[in-house]
Parts: structure tokens; sequence; C-alpha cells
């Protein structure tokens, strides 16, 4: 999905420099590398993200009349520049690695083989689609290390910076391992897999948290994960989910639940305990709530009984 399709997305020296090279006819054959100095989060590698869907916005990156009305309106740009800009298109060769690819500091991830004015206009554009998804599809890798490859899921989208930011941000997560997303646009648009259990808004909305269970395995008996923080998860969560989900076992389903506050190392190994006391090893556990890679890392040491 493009929402930039507006030559205007760059930096505004991008364009000073750019009549600047239109007036001293310094329109010559260039080569642009992009790079980076360092890895980030102090680790050792990083993951390339976001080069498709800039090659994806390049192909139709163009300054609109409404554009080029507003440059003039600038009062720092020649007529003859902004008539070049009409008809701006890119005409160069643009190289790159696959997206997914393990990267290192000082190597070009994008080259750009175009004339100087077009690879100038593009700068801002390149380092804005791919140092931003990087960041995101590294981060999640690292995530997905630290959990020792189980699945995890991105649920970003309420966080992210705007629209174009949840949505790029889902992207990059799903190229740097995550196994699907909340976002339903992403994965109408990227065919991402779509996941979630449920809300608490759910279970409150219920005449009790028992009958809220019962009521979502009745509609989705495929697909039941029992959220048990919202009032006691081992006095009240725990066991409404061992009776909800035991109506499913005897329907021939199966059942999970999900923990999103607490002690998460003390609780899943209770609420394990309590799972397989009931006869339900097969039921599995997933956890949420600030769950940073050390977190997880920690979890895993320890041994916790974390799906």
């Amino acid at each position: 999905m493009n929402i930039i399709s507006s030559a205007l997305f760059t930096d505004f020296y991008e364009l000073t420099m750019a009549q600047g090279y239109w007036k001293e006819n310094m329109n010559q054959e260039v080569v642009f590398d992009m790079f980076f100095r360092r890895n980030p989060f102090n680790g050792g590698f990083s993951i390339l993200a976001g080069n498709e869907t800039l090659m994806d916005i390049i192909v139709n990156f163009r300054f609109s009349e409404d554009d080029i009305k507003y440059l003039a309106e600038q009062k720092i740009f020649e007529q003859g520049f902004l008539d070049y800009l009409k008809d701006f298109h890119f005409t160069g060769d643009l190289y790159t690695m696959d997206e997914g690819t393990v990267i290192f500091p000082q190597e070009p991830l994008v080259r750009i083989h175009a004339n100087l004015i077009e690879a100038q206009i593009l700068e801002a554009l390149v380092l804005n689609q791919v140092n931003f998804q990087s960041l995101i599809a590294t981060k999640t890798a690292r995530i997905w290390l630290a959990s020792k490859k189980a699945p995890i899921m991105e649920f970003g989208l309420r966080r992210a910076q705007g629209p174009d930011g949840g949505m790029s941000a889902t992207r990059a997560s799903y190229i740097g391992g995550a196994a699907g997303t909340s976002n339903t646009l992403a994965g109408k648009e990227y065919g991402i897999p779509v996941m979630g259990t449920m809300a608490h808004s759910w279970i409150m909305s219920h005449s009790s948290e028992l009958e809220a269970f019962r009521e979502y395995a009745k509609i989705y008996p495929t697909n039941s994960v029992f959220l048990i923080d919202t009032y006691d998860t081992l006095h009240s969560g725990i066991k409404n989910a061992i009776i909800a989900g035991g109506e499913l076992v005897e329907k021939g389903y199966n059942f999970g639940v999900r923990l999103d506050s607490g002690d998460i190392s003390y609780l899943t190994r209770v609420v394990r305990k309590e799972l397989d006391r009931a006869g339900y090893p097969q039921a599995k556990i997933s956890v949420s709530n600030e769950l940073t890679e050390e977190i997880i890392t920690t979890l895993v040491a320890s041994g916790a009984p974390i799906n």
C-alpha cells in the first residue's frame, strides 16, 4: 500500500540543491550509495527492509500542479526549474539486496545510478523508507531469536507513528520474523496472517467471566484463546478457562489461554500446572504486555512454559 506519491516528500534542501545543479548545468550521471554506520541495539547484525516499498514509491514519484504551485509560493525557485520539475520522474537504475537479507555497517544497501538532480531529490525518500523499516525488522528478528524462534505476533498498530508508521512497521516486522499481525489492513495489502485473541472489554461486557468465555467459545470454537487476567488470573481466570475449555475439548476442539499482566514467569508456571492437572497439556499459553527482548530472553532462560 503506497500512500506517498508527491515528490514533495523530501527534505527542502534537496530541492534547493537540485535547483543549484540545474542552474550550473551539473546534471551528470552519478552513483549514490546508501549505507549505515553501526548496528542498532548494540547488536551484531541488521535486517534489510523497506527497499521494495521504496521501489513502488519511486515509480509514481511526481510533482503535481499543486506541488509546483506550492514551491512557487516559496519565492526561492526560478520558473525554469519549476518547469523542469513538472516533468520530473526517475529515469535511472536502482540496485539493492533482497528484503530480509542480513546486513552489516559500511556496505551499500541501495545503489542509485541516475542523473545528479534525480539522485539528490530521492535521497530523503530512500533514507526514510529503508532506515525505519530495517530498524523494525531488526528489532523483530532480535525478539524472535530471543524467544528461541517461538511464534510472535506483531501488535504495534495502536502505538505506531501514524497510519504509515503502522503499515510500514507491520510489514517490516513480518520480514523480521513475526508470524502474524493484528493490523487487518496490512494483512490485506501484504498477505500477512492476521491474528488476535479477545479484549478485556469483551469479558467485562458479560455478566460473568465464565459466560464471556463460553460465548466466545461458541462463536470461535476453532480459535479460542481465553484472556485470563481481567479479574484474577489464578483465582478465577484460569479456573473459568478450564471449564469453558473443557467443554470445547469434549466437542473435539482445543483451546489456549493468554496472560496480559502480572509476573509472567510465576503466573505461567502456575497456569501450566493447572492446565496439566485438569488434563489439558495440549492447551497453549500466550503472553503479551511490554515484552522486550531482554524480558523474553529472561523468560526463556528461566524455562517459563510459554508457547
